[in-house]
């Protein structure tokens, strides 16, 4: 928190009694959380275990404002149910996920890290890659971060796909993105990119099923939620050679455990993106702290605080 702009963490200060940090370095698990919520009144949050076990503990709480996003670790029925408002920061890190997006993709194609990998075990490798110039882009998610993958594509000369169940023609038409469904995008696209948020309906989209499904030698790029993706398909994917690469910034579990077959989430951790985030989660906090509607509710609480 405040990690590049500590007058952030001071202005925080400014307006609040009491400031209490978690100065572990991770996510607080369940039982971290419910040790030390009772009286907190308003709650910062990254991707801390937000259950209705914590929630229920939180007998003073009147508003979670996410650091972020994603709100799948915050249980959004339990805390609309206790009178408390659910915010986040929608836009803040939009720039530095996209921009990390394509830079995933152009190692992916040039198989930048097996190369790296090879010259420091001691060999000289000649490994052909792809330009990214002349292929298919294709975008699941349309949304903040895709429309910044989609503008940054431009000098490259690629052809956009998006797929989107919200469909924004406007922009699609005036930066020449053609909106095809699930399944076109998938068999079109050299290069896949996931940005989009963790539901029911998306929870292991690409699995093996739609990986099947996808082009033979295409390249999957996830800088959104790991699960969206099932792990054991995509390395099963990799290893029979369908894929040519997957780059991923995010894991259903994080860190990944030690055998995890894939072998951070870093998508967003750039000193610009940091700095906004985290003035925007201040101001959505102190907002409801002082009676006032908050900018960016995700869930605007059934009894009111």
């Amino acid at each position: 928190f405040a990690r590049y702009d500590k007058s952030l963490a001071l202005y925080l200060e400014s307006l609040v009694g009491s400031v209490t940090y978690n100065m572990t370095g991770k996510p607080l698990k369940e039982n971290e959380l419910a040790a030390m919520i009772e009286n907190f009144d308003g709650l910062i949050a990254g991707l801390d275990e937000i259950t209705e076990k914590v929630i229920i503990r939180a007998k003073k709480l009147k508003v979670i404002s996410r650091y972020g996003t994603g709100v799948d670790n915050v249980d959004l029925t339990a805390a609309e149910r206790a009178g408390i408002f659910v915010t986040n920061t929608p836009g803040a890190n939009s720039v530095s996920v996209a921009e990390l997006a394509i830079g995933l993709a152009i190692a992916a194609l040039r198989s930048v890290v097996a190369a790296s990998n090879k010259t420091k075990n001691g060999m000289w490798p000649r490994i052909s890659g792809s330009a990214l110039y002349g292929k298919c882009f294709g975008i699941i998610g349309l949304g903040n971060i895709g429309k910044e993958v989609a503008l940054r594509l431009k000098p490259f000369n690629v052809k956009i796909l998006a797929y989107d169940i919200n469909k924004d023609r406007d922009f699609a038409e005036k930066n020449n993105i053609e909106y095809v469904s699930l399944k076109k995008l998938l068999g079109r696209s050299d290069i896949i990119s996931l940005h989009i948020p963790v539901f029911e309906e998306t929870r292991n989209l690409i699995n093996a099923d739609t990986l099947k499904r996808i082009k033979r030698g295409a390249v999957l790029i996830n800088t959104s939620r790991g699960e969206l993706v099932d792990e054991d398909d995509l390395y099963e994917s990799l290893v029979a050679g369908h894929l040519k690469a997957a780059a991923l910034d995010a894991f259903k579990s994080e860190p990944p455990e030690e055998d995890n077959k894939l072998t951070p989430h870093m998508g967003a951790a750039t000193d610009n993106a940091s700095d906004e985030m985290t003035r925007i989660s201040i101001e959505e906090c102190i907002s409801v702290l002082k009676g006032e509607k908050p900018r960016y509710p995700v869930v605007e609480p059934a009894v009111k605080p």
